[in-house]
C-alpha cells in the first residue's frame, strides 16, 4: 500500500517538477528574446552615433571632440539593466488548488462580512415575502367586502321595491320575517 503511495507522490512530484521546469524554460526564452531585442537597439543606437560622429567631422572639419559622456553613461546604466536582468533568479511557481469552506486567514473579518450581508439579504427577503403576503390578503379581503356589500345591496334594494309594491297582508308577512330575522341573530 504503501509502496502505490510513495509511487503516485513522486509521480505527482516530478509532473510539477516537469511543470515549473517547462514554465521556467518558457520564461527563460522570453527573456533572452528581450536580451537580444535591446542588444541589437543598442548596437542601432551605437551605429547612429558612429555615423553621427562621422557626419560632424566631415561637416566640421574641426578637431573638436564631441561629449558623449552622458551618453555613455546612460548606455552603461542600459548594460548594467541588461545585467541584473540576465542575473536575476526568477521565482518559482507554486500552484495551489483548494476548495475552502473557512478562510485560511482573517476568519473573524470573513464571518462579519459574508454572515452581516447574508443575515441583512435574508431578514430583507422575510420582510419582502411577508408585505407580499399581507398586500395579497389584504387585496382579497377587500374584494370579498364589496362583493358582499354588492349582494347586500341586490337583497336590500329588492326587499323596499317588493314592500313598496305589494299590498298590506304581504308588509305584515315581510314585517314579521324581518323581526324574527333581527331576532335570530
Amino acid at each position: 500500500m504503501e509502496t502505490n503511495s510513495n509511487a503516485d507522490k513522486g509521480h505527482i512530484e516530478r509532473e510539477t517538477l516537469q511543470l515549473v521546469l517547462e514554465e521556467f524554460t518558457l520564461e527563460q526564452k522570453t527573456n533572452n528574446q528581450h536580451i537580444e531585442a535591446l542588444i541589437t537597439a543598442v548596437k542601432n543606437v551605437e551605429n547612429k552615433i558612429d555615423v553621427f560622429k562621422k557626419e560632424h567631422r566631415i561637416e566640421k572639419n574641426v578637431s573638436e571632440q564631441l561629449d558623449i559622456k552622458q551618453i555613455e553613461a546612460i548606455l552603461q546604466k542600459g548594460f548594467l539593466d541588461i545585467k541584473y536582468m540576465i542575473g536575476r533568479q526568477p521565482n518559482s511557481i507554486v500552484r495551489k488548488f483548494q476548495i475552502l469552506l473557512f478562510p485560511e486567514q482573517d476568519a473573524k473579518l470573513f464571518y462579519k462580512i459574508v454572515f452581516g450581508r447574508w443575515f441583512l439579504w435574508f431578514a430583507i427577503m422575510v420582510a419582502l415575502s411577508n408585505l407580499y403576503k399581507w398586500g395579497i390578503h389584504y387585496n382579497d379581503n377587500n374584494k370579498e367586502i364589496e362583493m358582499q356589500q354588492i349582494q347586500n345591496d341586490r337583497k336590500r334594494k329588492a326587499w323596499e321595491y317588493m314592500y313598496a309594491n305589494s299590498d298590506e297582508k304581504t308588509k305584515k308577512l315581510m314585517g314579521k320575517a324581518y323581526v324574527k330575522t333581527a331576532e335570530s341573530k
